[in-house]
């Protein structure tokens, strides 16, 4: 028994749903989404809200069960609340501004991005580091975040060490540098790690 499908969705004031055989159709101040659920998943709207269960004991009715709560849920959410997703840019000169509809992105290239917002999407930028995804369909706002996202993506290793961190480029070019492995490199008593490093000879 799914613990999520068994739940009612509750139904907010000012959302009407429709039912239509397997269509759903919900309306609310933020706007109106359609769904259409699983044959294998019976949809009914009770006085607790909008109840999904399975038609049947199989393993595939039992897997759209909780799927299908939460697609309902995320209909009803969407059009009361909405969703939102905030990024935040960090690295120097990196700034990002609304020019209509385009969305220009400052990051570090030659040249700067041009992210189309499509229908649907608002983006907005409180500030020049700060980015608000917002939107009635969950999956949209966070795919076009994700997408922000994808031209700079978080450096997973904090504090990587660069060559000019370790010596000046003068060292490098005199030869007084010599390569060794990133399991002996050792540097005011801190270790580096890497595939391998420029170290003082």
């Amino acid at each position: 028994m799914s613990r999520i499908g068994k739940k009612p969705v509750p139904v907010p004031g000012g959302v009407e749903v429709s039912l239509n055989g397997q269509a759903l159709a919900v309306k609310g101040p933020k706007g109106e989404m359609n769904a259409v659920l699983s044959d294998l998943i019976a949809i009914e709207q009770t006085d607790e809200g909008i109840l999904v269960s399975p038609k049947e004991k199989s393993q595939a009715a039992r897997s759209f069960w909780g799927l299908s709560r939460s697609t309902v849920a995320n209909l009803v959410t969407g059009v009361s609340e909405g969703f939102e997703k905030k990024l935040e840019l960090q690295g120097v000169g990196y700034r990002a501004q609304i020019q209509g509809q385009k969305l220009k992105l400052s990051l570090g290239f030659s040249h700067d991005v041009d992210f189309a917002v499509p229908e649907g999407i608002k983006v907005e930028c409180p500030s020049q580091t700060e980015i608000t995804v917002s939107g009635i369909d969950k999956q949209k706002v966070g795919q076009v975040a994700a997408e922000i996202r994808s031209y700079r993506p978080p450096e997973p290793y904090k504090g990587r060490v660069k060559i000019t961190d370790l010596h000046s480029v003068k060292d490098m070019l005199s030869g007084q540098c010599r390569f060794i492995p990133w399991w002996c490199i050792r540097w005011r008593n801190q270790f580096y790690a890497g595939s391998f490093s420029i170290f003082p000879a």
